[in-house]
């Protein structure tokens, strides 16, 4: 699949934001000035309308993005729209909560945390429910995606205590760091994993001729490319892959770890730590596309 970087940055950033959320709403920082509630909730915000608004630049008619979530009984785009909007209106209830009253309770918590990632679980499914490409169809592309929305909120709020000046402690960087190299060993398993064996499909399961003999292409379906080899044709080297995956890895898990180690307490040390992880994540969302084949590929000499 062609990688498309509205949706890199729109599955990237806005799963940060819902990370991010679900701590701040589990009271993983302690706000307590005006100022601390405001400018916390709206980073989040903005980094959860950031990255929705950038989906919206995938489709061809962006005014029309609000019919999507119309469409919530049987398409998980839809469900994740809504979800996404309930989940804002949520932090923001959750925020005016704090300032005019105080904490939430306990239940209200964790049931806003819970929508948050409930939102992300919804965001993977779009892809992957997707049997047509066996990339994305595994047990394991939800959890990547629950896991990176995660560690990143976790490594985000490990920098928001060091730039607000709230003290850390040993066992919460980590966490922190537990939390980095869980999602990324989940991921490495899934580059492993996920898609080896195929779609089973071939193209004499395609055209319904298996029981005909041997099936193979006598001349190209087009003479030039079309939308389907454009968009779904796309094929990237396994050795560039394999660099990729190695720069991904580095970027997002090992040096922010080792950025964590050795200067946990600073914010500038922990926010270049947020920044080479979320580096990473890019990468590693567009091997996550650049990978993926669609099973209309055989069609045109790919074999799945």
């Amino acid at each position: 699949m062609r990688p498309a970087w509205s949706i890199i940055f729109f599955t990237s950033i806005s799963g940060l934001g819902f990370g991010l959320a679900a701590w701040v709403v589990l009271g993983f920082i302690d706000l307590v000035h005006p100022q601390q509630i405001f400018g916390v909730c709206g980073l989040v915000m903005l980094l959860i309308g950031a990255g929705l608004l950038s989906s919206t630049l995938h489709l061809g008619h962006p005014e029309r993005a609000w019919r999507a979530l119309s469409q919530w009984r049987s398409s998980w785009l839809s469900r994740e729209g809504v979800l996404a909007v309930l989940a804002m209106l949520a932090l923001a209830g959750w925020g005016w909560h704090v300032f005019a009253i105080g904490t939430p309770p306990l239940w209200a918590n964790i049931a806003s945390a819970l929508l948050m990632a409930v939102t992300v679980y919804a965001t993977s499914m779009i892809y992957a429910s997707l049997k047509t490409v066996a990339r994305w169809h595994h047990s394991l592309t939800p959890i990547c995606y629950l896991m990176f929305a995660a560690a990143g909120g976790l490594l985000a709020i490990l920098w928001l205590q060091a730039f607000l000046g709230q003290g850390q402690s040993d066992a919460f960087e980590l966490a922190v760091l537990l939390a980095l190299a869980s999602a990324w060993g989940v991921k490495l398993v899934w580059w492993q994993v996920a898609g080896a064996n195929g779609s089973g499909s071939t193209l004499a399961s395609a055209t319904g001729l298996a029981g005909l003999g041997e099936v193979r292409s006598i001349m190209p379906p087009h003479t030039s490319e079309n939308y389907l080899q454009h968009e779904m044709g796309f094929v990237i080297a396994r050795k560039h892959a394999n660099r990729l995956r190695l720069v991904a890895l580095g970027l997002g898990g090992i040096l922010p770890c080792l950025l964590v180690i050795m200067d946990g307490g600073s914010a500038m040390g922990v926010g270049l730590a947020l920044l080479l992880h979320m580096a990473g994540v890019f990468v590693e969302r567009w091997l996550f596309f650049a990978e993926a084949k669609h099973t209309v590929s055989i069609y045109y000499g790919h074999q799945h």
